[in-house]
């Protein structure tokens, strides 16, 4: 399974893209960068720079959207990056989060989602598109793999039935996400299309005290309840309710400027022990042989790939570089035997060594 991790454009594109780098040498596959306009800097931009500071790691953008973005420049900018990086370049697009709320914009939902992704994939296969009794076609169209990031049932078949991957938003819970895997393969099915690969995000940190480590998580389960999630999760034993708007957070929950601020707001409607569970159902936090077997979980119920998401949208996530080796491939040994004592030892001396997550081809 594929192991990526997530870099929010939060400082310069050559810092960005050393950061890329670096991910690409500490054995990661895959470097997803977000994309909010007035939050980071340019996606596509950001993605062509890393793009010359790296060699084999797949870059995606973990999303994009086609509303602030017309799906004509959409298809352009993919083009560019996949030039600059040949077969490593992926298309990942969305509704629109953070791009499209702060701006007075509305996602792009249902028919109209489907008529841009379409139009997006005609231009990059060179095919005139019909533009409201106008058809152009894209100059120099390279083909560039489109994912599309879902979390309710009718996108996720969507992302099943047109793309070439889909990006599940659903976390690790094991129900959830055996549902969110089902709901992409029966859009396929029902295509007449073959398996659709699929990639799942996941909050992760390395931690041997979950609950403490779980408070950082906070905004980011009020805010899936905030958007109609609350029995989501509560179908994993996470039980909050949470009001429409948190006052003093900018610019919403899961982007907040001052995180523990937003920490603070969401205490008194997200108990510790709901953010513990939802950190041990739907993300990857724990000790490093809890989350290999996590992952192991999540390569059985039929993921691709995952990418590893840090909380906080303007922290590079250095941590989960500097963080110890491992390797769910084999269980980890006890803390007291002699290899890890070793290990251990090893890690003092030189520092912090890489997290690198595989659980098999």
């Amino acid at each position: 399974m594929r192991i990526g991790l997530r870099i929010p454009p939060c400082a310069p594109a050559p810092e960005i893209a050393a950061l890329a780098r670096d991910a690409e040498r500490a054995g990661f596959d895959d470097v997803w960068f977000p994309d909010s306009q007035l939050l980071w800097r340019d996606v596509f931009a950001v993605a062509a720079v890393a793009a010359g500071a790296t060699s084999r790691v797949t870059l995606g953008t973990a999303v994009t959207n086609v509303v602030t973005r017309h799906p004509a420049v959409v298809a352009s900018a993919a083009r560019t990056v996949a030039e600059l990086a040949p077969g490593r370049f992926v298309l990942g697009v969305g509704v629109g989060d953070s791009a499209v709320a702060p701006v007075g914009l509305r996602p792009t939902l249902g028919a109209e989602l489907r008529e841009r992704l379409a139009i997006v994939r005609g231009l990059l296969a060179g095919t005139a598109v019909d533009f409201g009794g106008t058809t152009s076609r894209l100059r120099d169209p390279v083909d560039v793999p489109i994912h599309l990031a879902a979390s309710g049932p009718r996108n996720l078949r969507l992302a099943g039935e047109l793309a070439d991957g889909a990006i599940l938003l659903s976390g690790v819970a094991p129900g959830p996400l055996a549902a969110a895997t089902a709901r992409v393969q029966e859009g396929a099915r029902a295509a007449g299309r073959e398996r659709v690969p699929m990639t799942v995000s996941a909050f992760c940190r390395v931690t041997d005290d979950v609950p403490r480590a779980a408070r950082e998580l906070k905004p980011i389960c009020a805010r899936i309840a905030q958007n109609g999630g609350a029995p989501f999760l509560a179908l994993a034993g996470v039980h909050v309710e949470v009001p429409r708007h948190l006052p003093g957070v900018y610019p919403d929950l899961v982007h907040a400027e001052d995180w523990e601020a937003a920490v603070r707001a969401c205490d008194q409607y997200v108990p510790d022990a709901a953010a513990a569970a939802f950190a041990r159902e739907f993300c990857l936090y724990g000790t490093a042989a809890e989350i290999a077997d996590r992952l192991a979980g999540v390569r059985a119920a039929g993921a691709d790939a995952v990418f590893l998401q840090y909380v906080g949208s303007y922290d590079l996530p250095h941590v989960l570089l500097a963080t110890p080796r491992w390797s769910p491939r084999q269980r980890a040994p006890s803390p007291s035997s002699p290899r890890t004592v070793r290990a251990r030892r090893r890690r003092q001396r030189r520092g912090a060594g890489l997290l690198r997550a595989s659980v098999g081809a």
